[in-house]
């Protein structure tokens, strides 16, 4: 609940500073470009207004750990979903028209969050959690899709400590981030991994390259990494 707030406004305002010229970029889930990202984000934003809004009569089955699944199968384009969200995305043509519908619902969202009483039960995708372990779990899913935002743009190529809000989410959202991967693969990382380059190997949304499998069969994970099912 704590820090669901600055890494939802964080993604926000990533979002509205995007350049027009980003959205046909690709982004950080193979197959999306950066408009395609930006558009499963405005259904990400219905969802959670959606599901803020709809009280369960049962108590909680899942929470913020459980509610995401390991893997075999890494985060595509493919699904029917994802094909919903692409041919949405095409559909808005003017970048301004998705932006600016991302900011109102996504503005929304942030408000019912706050509002919503941490301990109450709440529906969704067939599961019971709590508001609070709810707005955990989408700490991860929005710190990866800012991530996503900003993986191919020209800035991410900036030196560290350089980069603009578009491409990082907030410290401590990535953090908690990792921490949750790590915890739902029953897998610790290595320490030397950046937070950001930690996310994108362990839920599939690059390869680790040489020197990383290295250092994972030395900790000896590489075995246990099972990519999050969601993209």
């Amino acid at each position: 609940m704590d820090i669901f707030p600055q890494t939802w406004s964080a993604l926000c305002a990533a979002v509205a500073a995007l350049p027009d010229e980003a959205f046909d970029e690709p982004s950080g889930c193979r197959g999306w470009r950066v408009r395609d990202r930006v558009s499963h984000l405005v259904l990400d934003a219905q969802d959670l207004l959606i599901t803020l809004s709809t009280p369960a009569d049962t108590a909680p089955s899942h929470d913020s750990l459980s509610y995401w699944t390991p893997s075999p199968t890494s985060p595509d384009s493919t699904s029917p979903t994802d094909a919903l969200t692409v041919r949405l995305a095409t559909a808005y043509e003017d970048p301004a028209v998705l932006r600016a519908h991302f900011e109102d619902l996504g503005a929304a969202a942030g408000r019912a969050a706050m509002l919503a009483h941490p301990e109450l039960p709440v529906s969704t995708q067939g599961k019971t959690l709590t508001v609070r372990d709810y707005l955990g779990a989408y700490v991860l899913e929005a710190a990866l899709h800012h991530l996503d935002l900003g993986a191919h743009l020209p800035s991410a190529r900036l030196p560290s400590g350089s980069r603009p809000s578009v491409d990082l989410p907030h410290p401590e959202s990535l953090a908690e981030a990792r921490e949750m991967v790590e915890r739902r693969l029953r897998v610790r990382l290595p320490a030397s991994w950046e937070d950001a380059d930690a996310l994108r190997v362990a839920t599939g949304r690059r390869h680790a390259t040489a020197e990383e499998r290295a250092e994972l069969d030395a900790l000896g994970a590489r075995g246990q990494m099972l990519p999050l099912s969601f993209g």
